[in-house]
């Protein structure tokens, strides 16, 4: 695999709280370079984003519900059209842990049913973040299979906020159970082009990552 090709497979990141206007800029511009599939940035930075990628196929990607996910469901799905409006096209979003381990699998499939709603209406895809670091494998399918239900586009390792992040092994699992119809991307923790390669022959078909540069000037050209 070479530079460009695992390029494409890399959501560039800068969810830092204090990430300024200046810092989205350079994101944007680091991602032009390399030519990143997307850059994700949080709801406030998605206007700055979108404008700094103007005339580019570089989507925007913001997050939704971050890092806990246990907000209200109308105000994920404020948040989800409100930043498809500022120019997101993808929208990560994370489950509500506290309710999925309290085993309300309903509430957890109805609000991202509603979600996913809202952000399909305009065209845009969502990927739901289980945040595998407090699931066990037994529960990590059960998300899978939750947010499969309610028509997400992937299902997303981690929020890179947790105690740990993207594992092989959780990748091999969570692609094994939603097959090839549904993206998986993996998150959180990859530091190198060796461990997102890892992380792509483990059925990843996205990369999240905040050290997108130093994961590509890893590569050989």
């Amino acid at each position: 695999m070479n530079r460009h090709e695992l390029a494409r497979y890399i959501d560039h990141t800068n969810l830092n709280a204090f990430a300024s206007r200046d810092d989205i800029k350079k994101l944007c511009e680091e991602a032009k370079k390399y030519e990143f599939y997307a850059v994700c940035v949080a709801p406030y930075r998605v206007r700055d984003a979108a404008e700094f990628l103007k005339d580019t196929d570089i989507k925007v990607a913001s997050v939704v519900g971050f890092p806990l996910g246990s907000t209200f469901t109308e105000t994920k799905v404020q948040e989800t059209i409100m930043a498809i409006e500022d120019g997101a096209s993808e929208i990560d979003v994370v489950m509500n842990i506290g309710a999925f381990k309290d085993g309300n699998y309903k509430h957890v499939e109805e609000e991202l049913w509603e979600i996913v709603e809202a952000a399909h209406g305009f065209g845009a895809i969502v990927k739901v973040i289980i945040e595998t670091c407090y699931l066990t494998d037994e529960e990590k399918i059960k998300a899978c299979e939750i947010a499969k239900n309610a028509r997400a586009d992937f299902v997303k390792t981690s929020t890179g906020f947790g105690p740990a992040g993207a594992k092989v092994e959780d990748v091999k699992l969570m692609r094994e159970f939603v097959g090839y119809g549904m993206g998986v991307k993996a998150a959180g923790g990859i530091h190198t082009a060796k461990e997102a390669i890892e992380m792509i022959k483990a059925g990843a078909n996205r990369i999240g990552a905040s050290r997108s540069v130093q994961i590509i000037e890893s590569l050989s050209e």
